[in-house]
């Protein structure tokens, strides 16, 4: 079974459309973190993940290593905290929220790395 995934880049999202991705704000939001982490020599690369339950930004210290983070969102949470998420390589959340801005300013990235 072939899937087409799109980019959504504005906000109008076409609800009878089951295809999601992380909105313009969201992605935003995202690479202005891994913007700083970067200049800061934290992190050195990323990829996504994409699936039909969920997207994942995938963060590597080392392009050749697994990923230390992923900040998920979920397309149907069973519960509204767990629409976006950070997670471990091997899948354990570190943190959830329904709120991606407050999730990742709130999140202490260099505790988490040790």
């Amino acid at each position: 079974m072939k899937t087409n995934l799109k980019l959504v880049v504005n906000n109008n999202i076409d609800l009878n459309n089951k295809k999601f991705f992380f909105e313009k704000k969201e992605l935003k939001i995202i690479l202005n973190l891994y913007a700083k982490m970067v200049s800061e020599g934290s992190w050195k690369d990323y990829g996504l993940t994409i699936s039909a339950k969920q997207v994942g930004f995938n963060v590597f210290k080392n392009t050749a290593e697994n990923a230390m983070y992923k900040i998920c969102k979920n397309f149907k949470p069973n519960n509204k905290y767990f629409k976006y998420v950070i997670t471990d390589s091997k899948g354990v959340i570190y943190k959830n929220s329904d709120d991606l801005q407050g999730l990742l300013s709130n999140t202490n990235w260099k505790k988490l790395q040790k």
